[in-house]
């Protein structure tokens, strides 16, 4: 059993999709894309932690349709786009506005992590080694050496794992603001 992150998959999102257009013709092809990019990745029995704006837009019928074909136990951290019609899907957990979680890597070690739709410049423990993931943002910041967008357009459109997560953050030349002003990474 591995766990994912992802966000912003924006199912439905007739806007969203007009901006991806390069990538994917139509609705149906983003949301068709998604779903096989995200089964391709996850399976049965993973975790995945989706941190917002699961669909947006889309009818109860189609967002229930799209939750039924995704494979994992799947929890949600609520976006600025989930209204009742995300927030009534049968999610494994209540929905909730942030979660602080640990998660064992595939060599074994436990990260703390702080998981939000929105980013934030510093985080429940931040000076602990937390480290911070976040949506809504559609892969407009740049990720730093403790926090990162796991939002589908920063993800190959697909969930992604911690390890890869670590590694970008690991990676990443900023670091957060209160540590850069204290000459830290």
């Amino acid at each position: 059993m591995a766990t994912f992150f992802i966000a912003d998959t924006h199912f439905g999102d007739a806007p969203l999709v007009e901006r991806r257009r390069r990538h994917f013709g139509s609705v149906e092809g983003h949301d068709e894309a998604l779903i096989a990019r995200w089964n391709a990745v996850v399976g049965q029995d993973d975790d995945v932690w989706h941190l917002g704006d699961f669909a947006a837009g889309a009818s109860r019928a189609h967002c229930a349709a799209v939750f039924a074909r995704l494979n994992g136990i799947k929890r949600l951290v609520r976006g600025n786009h989930d209204t009742n019609r995300v927030l009534e899907l049968s999610w494994t957990d209540p929905p909730v506005e942030s979660a602080r979680i640990t998660v064992r890597d595939s060599e074994g070690r436990n990260w703390r992590l702080f998981l939000s739709h929105y980013p934030h410049r510093s985080w429940p423990g931040f000076w602990r080694e937390t480290r911070h993931l976040y949506g809504h943002t559609h892969a407009c910041l740049p990720d730093t050496s403790r926090s990162c967008d796991v939002g589908a357009d920063a993800c190959d459109y697909r969930p992604v794992d911690l390890t890869m997560l670590i590694a970008r953050q690991d990676a990443a030349e900023q670091a957060p603001e209160e540590m850069a002003v204290r000459g830290l990474r």
